[in-house]
């Protein structure tokens, strides 16, 4: 099967973290430092119980629910324009990923959700990683080398066994066009849609033949 990436092939693992008590001071200070969007809060055994977004930032610094003032008699939203802490501050409960969820299933999370990044916890619901849309994204943006690499090397090599040289494979902007014979009719399809499960395949054009080994 082919190796199809994770949230924890994606995520950053180095995550910038508040304690509920953290004042408003301390959270402007590490966005800005870390030139981060949002920040999880977590307990004193790492799992998160909020986050902390910019939004929620802009609506203490305008003194209102939202920067455009809108929802005022939304009293959960005025006590975060009141906020002096993270706990206050902090959106709760958390939505949390895992690191073995597929790319797709956390893009559906995160549109389902309306939210920006995911914290992202082990078994334990410890904090070990943080994935944002733009992580998720940068699973699709390879190059046209990464992407040929991978069909000879996975595909055509090591899970249908073909000799190098068989089937040759170019590339261009995401797009793959295979030419060559294969053993059998039966494998064209099974070329094309192993070379359509990875990542970064925009299309496949099979220019295949099927000849039969003497």
């Amino acid at each position: 099967m082919l190796h199809r990436r994770t949230v924890g092939d994606v995520m950053t693992e180095e995550v910038v973290t508040l304690r509920p008590d953290a004042p408003f001071h301390e959270i402007v200070s590490l966005m800005d430092a870390n030139d981060v969007a949002a920040i999880p809060v977590v307990d004193d055994e790492g799992a998160p119980v909020g986050v902390v977004s910019a939004s929620d930032v802009l609506r203490h610094e305008t003194g209102m629910p939202d920067a455009q003032g809108q929802d005022g008699d939304d009293e959960h939203a005025w006590g975060k324009a009141r906020a002096r802490t993270a706990s206050a501050l902090m959106s709760s409960p958390v939505f949390t990923a895992r690191a073995d969820w597929t790319i797709p299933r956390a893009a559906r999370e995160l549109r389902d959700r309306h939210v920006k990044q995911l914290p992202v916890v082990d078994d334990h619901g410890f904090l070990i990683g943080i994935v944002s849309r733009s992580d998720l994204l940068s699973v699709f943006v390879r190059s046209d080398d990464d992407i040929r690499d991978e069909v000879e090397r996975e595909v055509l090599g090591r899970i249908l066994g073909l000799e190098e040289g068989t089937v040759e494979v170019e590339v261009r902007e995401g797009a793959v066009t295979l030419r060559g014979d294969v053993p059998e009719p039966r494998l064209v399809p099974v070329v094309v849609g192993l070379c359509q499960g990875i990542d970064g395949v925009v299309a496949v054009d099979a220019r295949l033949e099927a000849v039969r080994a003497e």
